[in-house]
């Protein structure tokens, strides 16, 4: 007999956990008043583990690189759902401003390990590689499997694709744990991204802010970098990744009490960054500034479990829901179903 799942949240994450039920033969009801709406609307869309790569984050690392290795074949399933292509980059460079900069990329290489994977790169090369990138590189590093996604076209496919799949959707607000209790199906699942917490306290998922924002290339400037470019600069780090039309440029981050309105300092920190990064951005045409709450645990990887009962938890993904989707969408459904079949097909 099949199952009938409720998926608690609408952004990228829960749909892609929907869809995965869906095609495995699960009857499924999202539940959301209004899908999309955090995290997922304002993401960067890297698929980039490598270059999130840290000392004592060893778990998500593994993770991630598991998730860009489904990648491929996520994207190729959902991509006659969208109405655009769904990656915008193919690769990383890295740029380092300063000795302390450079000394940080030194590490998140040997946090990789293996050169193919996360390799140093000549800043004369990045700077080819990068046209119009500032001259003056203290180092810089180079990710070529990585890439970079629309993250409002991936969740624009996603609600097609759940459609044709069957799930439905309810445009609903849930109402703390015993909401979630009441919520109809053999078994719950919480993707509530920011909010995760409210619905099951002991997640101990709490939100953190970062701002981003999108530049829009006007027909005098220099086009949008083809690959992702992520830089240091004096300690801070910024990215900027290509749009069909522009750039999103990001982002900041610290503790926030769900305040969704940005801030001019941090705002203008992070553009200065990415001017001295890419100067050239100084002639885009601003489109856009936002904000959005990441769900964020205590060491940074979500927790994919069973919370007891008939309720589990794909939540608490922080930076990296997007890259980490496809890897959660198996998980989860492998745990509601108990089975272990970990592919996209």
């Amino acid at each position: 007999m099949n199952k009938s799942v409720s998926v608690v949240g609408g952004g990228t994450v829960g749909l892609t956990v929907a869809w995965s039920l869906a095609r495995r033969g699960c009857a499924v009801t999202v539940v959301d008043p209004e899908p999309g709406s955090g995290a997922s609307w304002v993401a960067g869309g890297m698929i980039a583990p490598y270059s999130e790569a840290w000392p004592g984050e060893e778990e998500l690392y593994a993770l991630g690189v598991e998730s860009l290795g489904l990648w491929a074949d996520f994207a190729a399933s959902l991509q006659p759902y969208a109405d655009g292509p769904l990656i915008t980059a193919r690769g990383t460079v890295w740029l380092a401003m300063d000795d302390g900069d450079a000394a940080d990329l030194a590490t998140v290489a040997a946090s990789v390990g293996d050169e193919e994977l996360f390799g140093a790169l000549r800043p004369s090369a990045a700077v080819r590689t990068v046209p119009g990138a500032a001259p003056r590189i203290r180092a810089a590093a180079a990710a070529p499997r990585e890439i970079a996604v629309d993250n409002r076209l991936v969740h624009r496919a996603l609600m097609v694709a759940c459609a044709d799949a069957g799930v439905a959707f309810r445009a609903e607000a849930v109402g703390g744990p015993s909401g979630v209790e009441e919520l109809e199906g053999d078994a719950v699942i919480i993707c509530a991204g920011s909010t995760s917490g409210s619905l099951a306290p002991d997640l101990k998922v709490r939100p953190i802010k970062g701002e981003v924002v999108r530049l829009r290339c006007g027909p005098s400037c220099l086009p949008p970098p083809t690959v992702t470019v992520r830089a240091r600069v004096h300690g801070r780090q910024v990215y900027v990744v290509p749009r069909a039309d522009g750039v999103v440029v990001g982002a900041t981050q610290y503790e926030n009490d769900r305040d969704l309105a940005p801030r001019i300092g941090p705002v203008v920190d992070l553009l200065d960054d990415a001017f001295t990064v890419l100067p050239f951005l100084r002639e885009y045409d601003l489109l856009e500034v936002g904000a959005g709450l990441r769900p964020t645990t205590a060491d940074n990887v979500p927790v994919i479990a069973p919370l007891g009962g008939r309720v589990f938890s794909a939540a608490g993904h922080g930076r990296n829901g997007i890259l980490l989707a496809p890897v959660t969408g198996v998980r989860a459904a492998d745990m509601v179903l108990d089975q272990e079949v970990h592919a996209w097909s």
